[in-house]
């Protein structure tokens, strides 16, 4: 007896064996659909898992790393899984709802002292479960945190500036800040991080070795994929994006076999072996309904056949042939992942692939539905792609009428250094606009910058230096006098925000270095006719100093190639000169918000 169950045993780890790797029958097909289909969508690598029953069948790679690299996909390669990190956030305050320690429906304010939104109504009755299934009423603001140098507590803060853009509870608006927030609720009920949780409650249990909630931690493992882009129609290698400070809502990295782990969880309604990690109560919690998604693009191009789509906690939820699906997608630079289930049918998989904004794990997610669900076999990719491609077209129409708007034969108002300075919104921080080498630059955070070129009028175009942002339009609006007063910037992926200048300090602080030829020029008496009044500007120890009859020797500091602010005077006292043919044709004296005053050279 003993003997004939050992012979069953060894029987049924040879037959998950051959599973495994790829070599049972029923899978044959999909391994050489997988591959044409990840030549039609230009991916480089994909690794994908199947759980059935409680039992990881099928878990291979496909394609390479590195794209012009040999180094293959495997089982084990890591990549990251973007936003399908967020039901672990929710399944992480799960276990705090089983101890009691929370509720889904405490007010938020309860754990996160002084959070606040724009609106008062919404920061006193916005819910633990209102940050987990997107109905804050708050519109994405991405910039806010992606590239951005900003903290999780600062990012937090800084969300109350953000106003609503539809009804508090009103629809579905996808908001990764709010799953930040969720995530800060862990070290504000436990002492301990998001990470440290993640890591010792849920990565622990389930023997997920090789999964991190940060980038910094690669470095420990060899088989980690490279991120991807299509940039310019070219697919290439880009760097991986430190996303630390959102790390709740889609910093996870993982593998398909770790991730099988996380499916096996939830098909088990919470149990992983003997041991229970979260109660059944919640699993099904996480997989309700909760808010009604518009059936409409972006989130609709991904269900073809659904007859609803909704969101539960952490969680897509939408229906194919039958069945309930639960899903979840990710997207960030370079990586594009999907963690989905069928609950009924005790059905999972994992698809990981390293190429940004790409719909071929959806289309494999239907294939391997229809090797199950039988009914025939339709030919996803094919459709999917077509889809999708419509979609690039419609936005390159855009594009392409945004380019038609364009004025030609215009130029700016402004020399360009006086569009030069700082520009602060409330919320988002500063925008520095300054000269480099001739040209305008814009620096936004430490890692945002972008040239900008003279579109239109008073309008430039921003070319971002990552090539992730693509290019956007910046547009600087003058006040009466005639001074670029503001800036309205379309940030890469968001509408329009508005800068307001801020005025320079009083300590004055060379902005630029000019040379003493280049300071010579300027040198010179300058009059003015009415009231007659006559400025000196001399250049003594390498300085050009204002002498003014009457009033204190002022030094100018260059804060741009002509202009110069004035120390010691009040905040807002600059002198503009004006150049033509490489001699001064004026100089103007602005006094902050009193008038300007223009002297002509004295012969």
């Amino acid at each position: 007896m003993k003997q004939r169950l050992w012979i069953r045993a060894l029987l049924a780890v040879l037959i998950t064996s051959c599973v495994v790797a790829g070599q049972q029958p029923s899978f044959q097909s999909l391994d050489e659909y997988i591959t044409r289909a990840m030549r039609e969508w230009e991916v480089p690598g994909l690794a994908l898992a199947i759980v059935k029953d409680d039992a990881l069948v099928y878990a291979k790679g496909y394609g390479v790393r590195t794209l012009g690299r040999p180094e293959p996909v495997t089982e084990h390669t890591i990549f990251a899984i973007g936003s399908a990190s967020k039901a672990f956030t929710a399944a992480a305050l799960g276990m705090l709802v089983d101890e009691g320690k929370i509720s889904w429906d405490d007010p938020v304010t309860t754990h996160l002292k002084g959070f606040q939104l724009f609106d008062p109504y919404a920061t006193r009755e916005l819910t633990v479960r209102d940050l987990l299934c997107h109905r804050s009423g708050l519109d994405r603001a991405e910039m806010l945190w992606y590239g951005s140098d900003y903290s999780r507590e600062e990012i937090l803060r800084r969300v109350r500036f953000l106003k609503p853009s539809w009804s508090f509870r009103s629809r579905f608006g996808y908001q990764n800040i709010m799953y930040l927030a969720a995530g800060q609720i862990i070290p504000a009920v436990t002492g301990k991080s998001w990470d440290e949780f993640i890591r010792e409650r849920i990565f622990t249990p389930l023997g997920m070795r090789e999964s991190t909630t940060s980038i910094t931690e690669l470095k420990k493992f060899s088989d980690v994929a490279t991120p991807h882009a299509k940039i310019d129609d070219v697919v290439r290698a880009v760097p991986w994006r430190n996303i630390d400070n959102i790390a709740p809502a889609g910093s996870i990295n993982s593998t398909v076999v770790d991730m099988a782990q996380w499916v096996r969880l939830h098909l088990n309604e919470g149990r992983a072996g003997k041991e229970r990690l979260l109660s059944s109560g919640v699993v099904k919690e996480m997989q309700k309904s909760h808010t009604i998604i518009p059936y409409e693009p972006p989130f609709s191009l991904g269900t073809p056949e659904a007859h609803f789509l909704d969101y539960g906690l952490g969680w897509f939820l939408h229906d194919y042939r039958g069945r309930k699906i639960v899903q979840h997608g990710g997207n960030i630079d370079g990586m594009s992942a999907l963690v989905a289930l069928v609950p009924e049918e005790r059905l999972g998989l994992v698809i990981l692939t390293n190429l940004n904004g790409t719909f071929l794990p959806y289309a494999l997610m239907y294939r391997i539905f229809d090797l199950y669900f039988g009914g025939g076999e339709k030919d996803w990719s094919a459709e999917l792609l077509k889809t999708f491609k419509a979609f690039m077209a419609e936005q390159r129409e855009a594009e392409k009428k945004i380019e038609e708007s364009r004025v030609s034969g215009t130029k700016p108002s402004l020399a360009l250094e006086q569009y030069a300075g700082t520009y602060t919104n409330e919320m988002y921080g500063e925008m520095k606009v300054e000269t480099e080498a001739g040209k305008l630059t814009l620096r936004f955070g430490s890692g945002r910058v972008a040239d900008l070129e003279h579109w239109h009028y008073d309008t430039f175009q921003a070319r971002w230096r990552d090539p992730l942002f693509g290019k956007t339009l910046v547009t600087f609006r003058l006040n009466p006098r005639g001074k670029a007063e503001e800036v309205t910037a379309a940030l890469p992926g968001m509408s329009d925000v508005i800068f307001k200048r801020t005025a320079e300090k009083a300590e004055a602080v060379p902005a630029i270095t000019l040379t003493e030829t280049d300071l010579q020029r300027f040198v010179g008496r300058y009059a003015l006719d009415a009231p007659p009044l006559e400025i000196s500007i001399e250049l003594v120890g390498g300085r050009l100093k204002a002498v003014v009859p009457g009033q204190p020797v002022y030094t100018l500091v260059p804060v741009a190639p002509t202009r110069f602010q004035i120390q010691g005077a009040p905040p807002g006292f600059f002198i503009q000169f004006d150049l033509a043919e490489g001699k001064v044709k004026s100089l103007t004296l602005e006094q902050g918000p009193g008038p300007r005053v223009t002297f002509r050279p004295k012969s």
